[in-house]
């Protein structure tokens, strides 16, 4: 079972340390491709472009012919593109480079959790995801930082290597210790109840389409918070740069600090209830923000109310994605898949259209706790857990 979860973790970690290991490097790969630091900023949107336009493909594919291959051709693609991209010349290879390395980090983490879904049941397999949404919101901390070692020695280009000897080694564990995970059927029998079982696995089912809608809300919670606290903090609160990173940080800690207690909460409390807390802490957080606004309270209190938004989100996401991902066995590859992209799209829609009315960061914020906390509260309520993954169960375990 850990050389799974190994190789789930690794297939993982490309997706962000692909966002955040090069960020330190903009200004020099500015200068040296003759290129606005503002043009390479559309270095992060190209990068989601490349996951969201193979996510769909990857997960078809890894539900047809296995994990392992796609794995292996998600990290080759990953380390060819991050080489490309340490030696383009000119930005327009570069945000090609970024591209391609998008298309193999998406692949990867449509595996990953498929693999997960594959080899654990839905209380091991909700803890273990949140120990990866744990890990996940470390990785933009440290990073940077390790971004920054690197640059006291070596040129821009050693970063895009580092990635290279990443997906190397991600390559290296999918093709020695990966074992293929996608239920394997030797009798006639089993392998009618398959095809039966596939048919049955729809992606209609009210259950899936309410955790596809809880997951987007969570993302876009998370990810207009990302985009709008450099606004925030440093212009309505008025911190520097380096107090702004202080902020990032411990917000970051304390993601971490709730995505690790999460699994050992599933211990003592159903998953229903760590999805009400969650939703709980951004509706809390959503009202901290409007009293605080209203009654002119210092705007320091919106500190606590970065800290509730991301203890919900580490508290729930990896509950709802396995609740999201258990009524399917035969079409995991495909529902991690379309969890991915309309997760990424949602997001970047809401920001794009609440950017293209004018609204101000704080109030993009705050309706975005509040849609997403009043809606998954609803639908958390009045939605049943689906029982059809578990009773398939018994042929999901790898040999």
């Amino acid at each position: 079972m850990s050389k799974y979860l190994l190789c789930s973790f690794a297939l993982v970690l490309l997706y962000p340390t692909a966002i955040d290991l090069y960020l330190v490097g903009l200004p020099q790969i500015a200068a040296d491709l003759q290129a606005t630091e503002s043009q390479l900023h559309y270095a992060f949107s190209i990068y989601l472009t490349g996951m969201a336009t193979t996510m769909l493909i990857a997960g078809k594919v890894a539900d047809t012919l296995g994990r392992k291959p796609v794995a292996i051709a998600g990290a080759i693609i990953f380390t060819v593109s991050s080489i490309f991209g340490s030696m383009a010349e000119h930005s327009t290879w570069f945000l090609i480079a970024r591209f391609i390395q998008g298309i193999g980090a998406g692949s990867c983490y449509v595996v990953a959790f498929a693999i997960i879904r594959d080899v654990l049941d839905d209380t091991r397999r909700a803890k273990v995801l949140s120990m990866i949404n744990g890990i996940t919101c470390v990785i933009p901390v440290i990073a940077p930082v390790i971004g920054y070692l690197i640059m006291l020695k070596y040129p821009w280009p050693s970063l895009f290597l580092t990635m290279a000897i990443m997906g190397g080694v991600v390559c290296l564990l999918s093709t020695l210790v990966l074992q293929e995970t996608r239920p394997q059927h030797q009798t006639k029998n089993n392998q009618k109840s398959t095809e039966n079982n596939y048919d049955k696995e729809s992606f209609l089912e009210r259950f899936f389409i309410s955790r596809l809608v809880i997951t987007s809300l969570g993302m876009i919670i998370i990810l207009t918070y990302v985009n709008v606290s450099p606004l925030l903090v440093m212009g309505d609160m008025g911190f520097d740069r380096s107090e702004y990173s202080i902020i990032m940080a411990l917000t970051a800690l304390v993601s971490m600090i709730s995505s690790f207690t999460a699994p050992i909460a599933l211990s003592f409390f159903k998953e229903r209830t760590l999805l009400l807390t969650s939703q709980s802490f951004f509706a809390l957080s959503a009202i901290v923000i409007v009293v605080s606004y209203f009654a002119n309270f210092d705007t320091q209190w919106y500190l606590l109310s970065f800290a509730l938004l991301c203890s919900g989100f580490a508290i729930g996401f990896g509950v709802s994605m396995s609740q999201a991902l258990s009524p399917f066995v035969t079409r995991a590859g495909v529902a991690s898949s379309i969890l991915g992209i309309t997760q990424v799209s949602c997001a970047a829609f809401y920001i794009w259209f609440m950017g293209v009315i004018g609204v101000s960061a704080l109030n993009m914020l705050a309706i975005a706790l509040i849609m997403g906390s009043l809606t998954s509260l609803a639908l958390i309520l009045l939605t049943p857990k689906s029982s059809h993954g578990q009773r398939y169960e018994t042929i999901t375990s790898p040999s």
